[in-house]
């Protein structure tokens, strides 16, 4: 059980650890905090673990990395002192309830509360059995990942079968794929994160997420197809610019005589447009 701790109420900055941490600091966010620091103060404490080989930051990331950049020395804490899987929780919940995620965040912290619930409560997994808490999902450790969004509902705005989809995606996800993928140009959304859970060959789901990260390939589907090429076992993907022509040669194709006619009668002019363009780029 968690034990609340009033004795202390500040910390020094540099005494307090900070390890195993499921998201790294976001430097825009830090910026603004820092702003908001200097201006109005600290609006609220940080949480911290005390363990007996020292102090564990467990909420507050962002607050105690902007007070050690501007020279701060201590910080109010509200202290705590619990076990693992509590102190994981409070780290959860304090991100969940926070600023809104990207979905491969948000994935990674409702399994991991799932996780930290079924320590917590091993009971509730043994009731059901193991088979079924992978196929079904109807067991009371989910409820208590459902329960607590609909607790943040305003934040998270999700469906009971979100959710679900959601803590499915981040049990299959390993941690570097998630550190790897939170760097894709375009957040990669939760369907996409279980497919490449689905993945069993370790070299393609390296692939995958590399093509993923780099912008290379906008959709899972896109960048397995683009493995297979690679191997020799398809062919090479074709461009969206080949295509938009080969739809438009299609189209071309499949239309009659009069449907031909028809379509000069409506774009003849942009026709003859491009047609010039292209005779003044040979002349060029």
């Amino acid at each position: 059980m968690i034990e609340h701790l009033s004795t202390v109420t500040e910390l020094p900055v540099d005494a307090i650890i900070i390890e195993d941490r499921l998201r790294d600091v976001n430097t825009a966010t830090l910026d603004g905090l820092k702003q908001s620091i200097e201006q109005s103060g600290l609006l609220q404490n940080i949480t911290v673990r005390r363990k007996r080989d020292g102090d564990y930051l467990l909420d507050g990331m962002h607050r105690l990395t902007a007070l050690r950049e501007i020279g701060r020395k201590s910080i109010p804490v509200r202290l705590v002192r619990c076990n693992d899987a509590e102190a994981r929780l409070i780290e959860i919940d304090a991100n969940l309830a926070g600023a809104p995620l990207i979905p491969v965040d948000l994935a990674m912290f409702l399994a991991e509360r799932k996780r930290a619930y079924e320590t917590l409560h091993p009971e509730a997994k043994a009731a059901t059995g193991a088979d079924l808490v992978s196929k079904r999902w109807d067991t009371a450790e989910l409820s208590s990942v459902v329960s607590f969004v609909a607790s943040v509902q305003e934040q998270l705005d999700l469906s009971e079968r979100h959710i679900r989809n959601y803590v499915r995606a981040g049990t299959l996800l390993e941690r570097p794929e998630i550190e790897s993928l939170r760097k894709a140009p375009k957040q990669v959304g939760v369907y996409d994160l279980i497919d490449i859970g689905k993945i069993g060959e370790r070299d393609e789901r390296e692939f995958v997420v590399k093509a993923l990260v780099s912008g290379e390939a906008k959709k899972v589907s896109a960048a397995r197809k683009a493995y297979r090429a690679a191997r020799g076992e398809a062919p090479a993907p074709i461009s969206d610019k080949d295509q938009k022509l080969l739809r438009l040669l299609d189209a071309w194709d499949r239309a009659g005589k009069r449907e031909r006619r028809a379509f000069l009668e409506e774009r003849g002019a942009e026709v003859a447009a491009l047609f010039s363009e292209l005779d003044h780029g040979d002349a060029e």
